[in-house]
């Protein structure tokens, strides 16, 4: 008997010195996940301050900028000038605002005006080109033939339209022989001869080989109807 209650006293001494052992492990893990909770806490505290510091200076970039533009000082930090105004009726002030205008597009379209200028001399190449290309033959006056014995008359003038521009100097150099050529046959035609589209069409491919026949071996190509009338 005196046994057992000894054995059971030091059972009991034995949980009792338990005790305080698992209250101290339970002490020692509870700072230990506080603390990692705090540090969890702390980096995403960290995080949201980053995110509202870059939103705000994000915000206030945009509100400089808005402001610099609507104020027109952006215009002036690009290298842009404000535009001038004038007061209605100021005519000198008005001139200067459109010369400066003026000047602020020259400026920016450099490129656009080398490529206007060698438009432009090609242009004027062209055009140099196409007067070459045309002899203008002086106009002609010619009795016609008539069926009722009444004297008609054809007034005619023309342009030759040379193959080559470097030939034309060869071509005036004959225009008196093509004068004869074209006489000889339009004294030979009869007002009937010139009725319609058919007609002038005839007379202008026999104007156009007798040319040729002229000129050779310079070679016109087409026989230009300048005036044609017939009285």
């Amino acid at each position: 008997m005196a046994k057992a209650k000894k054995e059971e006293a030091e059972k009991k001494d034995a949980e009792e010195e338990a005790k305080p052992e698992a209250a101290a492990e339970g002490a020692e893990g509870a700072p230990a996940e506080g603390a990692e909770g705090e540090a969890a806490a702390a980096e995403g505290g960290g995080k949201k301050k980053l995110f509202i510091i870059i939103g705000g200076v994000v915000v206030l970039l945009i509100g400089a900028g808005a402001g610099l533009y609507f104020t027109g000082m952006l215009d002036s930090l690009l290298g842009k000038e404000a535009p001038v105004e004038c007061a209605e009726g100021d005519h000198e002030c008005e001139e200067k605002a459109a010369a400066a205008a003026e000047h602020g597009e020259k400026a920016g379209a450099k490129g656009g005006h080398g490529e206007k200028k060698e438009a432009k001399g090609g242009g004027h190449g062209e055009a140099g080109g196409a007067s070459d290309s045309f002899v203008a033959i002086p106009t002609m006056i010619v009795n016609l033939n008539s069926d009722d014995g009444t004297p008609r008359y054809l007034r005619l003038t023309v342009q030759l339209e040379l193959e080559d521009a470097a030939d034309k100097a060869a071509v005036e150099a004959i225009i008196p022989k093509v004068i004869d050529q074209f006489q000889t046959y339009l004294r030979e035609l009869r007002v009937r001869d010139l009725r319609g589209s058919g007609g002038i069409y005839r007379l202008q491919m026999e104007l156009l080989w007798r040319v040729n026949q002229a000129a050779a071996p310079v070679e016109v190509k087409d026989v230009l109807f300048q005036e044609i009338l017939i009285q």
